[in-house]
């Protein structure tokens, strides 16, 4: 499955029915007054998030939607049927944006939850409405209004809470697949991951925690160089941020500070998320020229963030990792709590 995680599309509403100009002809009412009914409302567009969905793959090639048109009004005062909504399912983390303006519409995030994106435009009014005291035969009705035409720019986010980040090779494809099922393609040069993986991670109380794998970043990230530009958003949903620098690297504090610089540029607060160090591939390390614990204190110096020496080949020290994660989602959960109660 190919994984689109941006579309540009053009909704557009049902156009409301006529109404008409009909009179009464009853056998035995010699004179039947005005009967033209109201036309129908237009059907509007709406999306509706759903947790089977992952990916905009769906609107690649399908770039315009229009919902039903009302029906025109009938005699004898019928109102015209309503055209039918417009129903589109996208995956639970897409954002709507007018491609236009640029203006936020909308964010669906919950499953189920519901955004009316485009209003369907209201029925024209029979000539019966336009009856009274100086106009008894009314002979005009109105047509039915259009309905609204919005140019759509879609984007997903995924819902992770847990996003690991780091420079390419660092070994993120690695250690998801490690702490979860997820599979991701995993070889000896930059940028093996081109799309972000999800994968579910296992709490000691059995609860299932998402872990996503971003792409790698690379300087300048944030300004579109490499892969980083495009998938920068999908941490902005994250709650905790693991980041992952590789033990093996000439210069570990200049591959820290690259990321964090790249945070910092995007904005959008990533830079003061709750985030947690690693110092991975420690299995390729020469222990005797390499101090870890050293390595290790000068980045909890620069970042006053928990730093923790692992391995995801080996498993060594992850299981410290993941307990330090639980902990510092539970303080987010309880806050959050807090706030709602309040």
């Amino acid at each position: 499955m190919q994984f689109i995680d941006q579309a540009q599309i053009q909704v557009e509403a049902g156009k409301g029915g006529d109404g008409i100009v009909a009179f009464r002809r009853e056998k035995y009412v010699p004179a039947g007054g005005p009967s033209g009914g109201n036309g129908g409302r237009g059907g509007s567009v709406i999306f509706v998030a759903e947790e089977n969905l992952q990916t905009l793959l769906d609107f690649r090639y399908n770039h315009r939607f229009q919902a039903q048109n009302g029906a025109r009004g009938g005699p004898n005062n019928c109102t015209g049927a309503a055209g039918k909504d417009l129903i589109i399912e996208v995956p639970c983390g897409t954002t709507f944006y007018d491609a236009e303006t640029g203006e936020l519409l909308g964010d669906l995030i919950e499953p189920k939850q519901i955004l009316r994106i485009a209003q369907g435009g209201k029925g024209g009014l029979g000539n019966q409405h336009f009856l009274s005291n100086r106009n008894r035969a009314p002979e005009y009705a109105l047509p039915g209004l259009p309905g609204e035409i919005k140019q759509l720019r879609l984007e997903l986010k995924l819902l992770a809470e847990v996003g690991i980040i780091g420079l390419p090779n660092a070994g993120k494809s690695t250690l998801i697949s490690s702490l979860s099922a997820a599979r991701p393609k995993i070889a000896d040069y930059p940028f093996t991951t081109l799309i972000p993986n999800l994968g579910v991670v296992r709490k000691p109380t059995g609860d299932g925690t998402v872990f996503a794998d971003i792409p790698g970043l690379i300087e300048g990230a944030s300004q579109g160089a490499g892969l980083g530009h495009d998938f920068l958003r999908h941490i902005e949903r994250t709650r905790v941020l693991l980041h992952l620098i590789d033990a093996t690297s000439d210069d570990v504090v200049r591959d820290y500070n690259t990321i964090l610089q790249e945070l910092q540029a995007y904005g959008r607060g990533l830079a003061k998320r709750p985030q947690i160090l690693a110092l991975n591939k420690i299995d390729a390390v020469d222990k005797e020229t390499v101090d870890l614990e050293a390595l290790a204190t000068q980045l909890n110096q620069l970042s006053y963030a928990p730093v923790f020496i692992i391995s995801a080949v080996t498993h060594t020290g992850l299981e410290p990792m993941l307990q330090e994660l639980w902990r510092i989602l539970d303080e987010l959960n309880a806050v959050k709590e807090v706030e709602v109660l309040g």
